[in-house]
């Protein structure tokens, strides 16, 4: 017996060294993959950030002792990876200049500002044309060279060559992995940013896009290191480096179209306080997105806590029914159940206009569509709290409720001294959680109103919050601003983690008094 136990120790024993082996072996071949494109773009930080990471990893699960540390290692590099690198890549951002026009270093701005003269020179390489996006969604040309059928995606940084790419007939790139190629009304749409752009091969060349083909010519401007500035020898214009903005400027402040990525300190945070044009929508969106945060947690809590007592009473018959029932639209997926609101909210073939006999633009007014977002919202949300109400109402200390009838309280005074603060004791972390959630509810405006309506010549709409409009600053607009979007998500987390602050304050004050 003893040899058998023995020998099933040992086994298990060399399973786990087998287990160990080869989960190490994974983590080193993928810390070879992941360092490969770290070295390649030279990003030392991130290499060295990843050697240590790697060695940390080795070190703890190739010793028998630290066997706290080898529960807690994943979790935490979970953590780091998902949670705490993201929120410090964001507020980096925030401190620049990051976004179009401001996506690459001086060097290869200038290469494309050159880029941008070129000439075409008598047997030059001409290239077959589409139009599309990179994976880091730069504008992208994608090139097959005429003369030897090779595929290569042109941007502001530089040539690549594509090799796995899928051509038509006529040799025109139709697809390549990790790129989005355009149709013809993306194509209509974009013809300006198309027109400016060009591709540097070399100090003084490039290629240019001429209608569906593009070619490759000698550029008719040069950078001097001594004046830090770009000449262009045919027009005689001179752009002079702006090295804290990070723009090429001629003598009467027009900007090239291309700049490069600087720190440019708290300019963005500032824009904010200071400048009218953006200060005047910011402070309507934040207005709006806490009516839109509290009306949506105040609805919610009220018609969840109505339905909680009245279901709550033991001889109600079918009270299993009208608790499934109720709860259906939390078991919804909320994604396609705000399409069909949207839709529900059509002012000509809508349910709700239709079943009220209304004629109601719901997205061509700004109070109408919030009132339109509120009530969809409602719908979602009021299911949620009736669960916590209903569980919290049945965890309430019958003795005190029973001391408040002797005492005579009863109705709506007893809800009111007794039952209600009981309530919010145990329910306002939840109450808080759920206005933090609203606060930053993107599928809510984005599905049900996208934001609309616009008025002329807004970019912020009606029914916007903050992190909508941040999301089109970065991404909804013709130009993205990551910078700017990423200094407006560092707005939204501190007011989230003040207001969240002061409500557990409260709470605490609450929970003194009842105690």
């Amino acid at each position: 017996m003893l040899d058998q136990r023995s020998r099933t120790a040992g086994s298990a024993t060399a399973a786990g060294l087998i287990i160990k082996i080869a989960v190490l072996a994974v983590v080193a071949a993928l810390a070879v993959w992941a360092a490969s494109p770290l070295i390649a773009a030279e990003a030392w930080w991130g290499l060295a950030l990843e050697a240590a990471v790697v060695t940390v990893v080795f070190y703890v699960y190739l010793q028998r002792r630290a066997i706290q540390l080898k529960y807690l290692i994943p979790g935490t590099m979970l953590l780091l990876a998902f949670q705490i690198l993201p929120v410090i890549m964001t507020i980096g951002t925030s401190f620049t200049n990051y976004g179009d026009g401001h996506r690459v270093d001086k060097e290869q701005a200038t290469e494309a500002i050159i880029a941008a003269g070129v000439q075409q020179t008598p047997g030059g390489t001409t290239y077959l044309v589409a139009i599309g996006e990179s994976p880091s969604g730069e504008l992208a040309l994608l090139l097959t060279d005429q003369q030897d059928g090779s595929t290569w995606a042109g941007t502001e940084a530089g040539l690549t060559e594509l090799d796995d790419a899928t051509v038509d007939g006529t040799g025109r790139v139709t697809a390549a992995p990790g790129y989005t190629v355009w149709d013809l009304a993306e194509l209509n749409e974009r013809q300006a940013e198309l027109t400016a752009l060009a591709v540097p091969t070399g100090p003084e060349t490039g290629i240019r896009l001429q209608g569906l083909s593009a070619f490759e010519g000698q550029s008719t401007r040069s950078y001097s290191e001594t004046c830090d500035c770009i000449t262009d020898s045919v027009t005689g214009t001179v752009w002079t480096a702006d090295n804290e903005t990070g723009t090429y400027l001629t003598e009467d402040g027009k900007a090239a179209l291309v700049g490069w990525r600087v720190n440019i300190g708290a300019d963005n945070y500032l824009d904010v306080i200071s400048d009218p044009d953006i200060r005047g929508p910011f402070l309507g969106v934040f207005t709006w997105n806490i009516m839109f945060a509290a009306g949506s947690v105040l609805f919610t809590f009220a018609i969840g806590l109505g339905t909680a007592m009245a279901l709550n009473k033991e001889s109600m018959r079918g009270t299993k029914f009208y608790r499934t029932f109720m709860i259906l639209p939390y078991a919804m997926p909320s994604f396609a159940m705000l399409l069909v609101w949207a839709q529900m909210f059509n002012r000509d073939f809508g349910l709700v206009n239709d079943l009220f006999n209304l004629d109601v633009n719901w997205y061509g007014g700004t109070w109408s569509a919030r009132a339109m977002v509120l009530i969809a919202n409602t719908w979602l949300g009021w299911p949620y709290m009736f669960l916590i109400c209903l569980g919290a109402l049945q965890a309430l200390p019958s003795d005190s409720l029973e001391a408040a009838k002797i005492d005579g309280a009863t109705g709506v005074t007893a809800f009111r001294k007794i039952t209600l603060p009981l309530l919010l004791i145990a329910l306002t972390p939840l109450l808080i959680s759920s206005f933090a959630f609203n606060f930053n509810n993107f599928n809510a405006i984005e599905l049900l109103s996208g934001g609309n309506p616009f008025m002329a010549g807004d970019a912020v709409g009606g029914t916007d919050i903050l992190i909508t409009y941040a999301f089109r600053q970065a991404f909804g607009s013709s130009s993205a601003d990551y910078g700017f979007a990423s200094a407006i998500s560092v707005f939204i987390f501190l007011i989230v983690a003040t207001i969240s602050a002061f409500m557990f304050r409260f709470t605490r004050n609450q929970e003194d008094v009842y105690s």
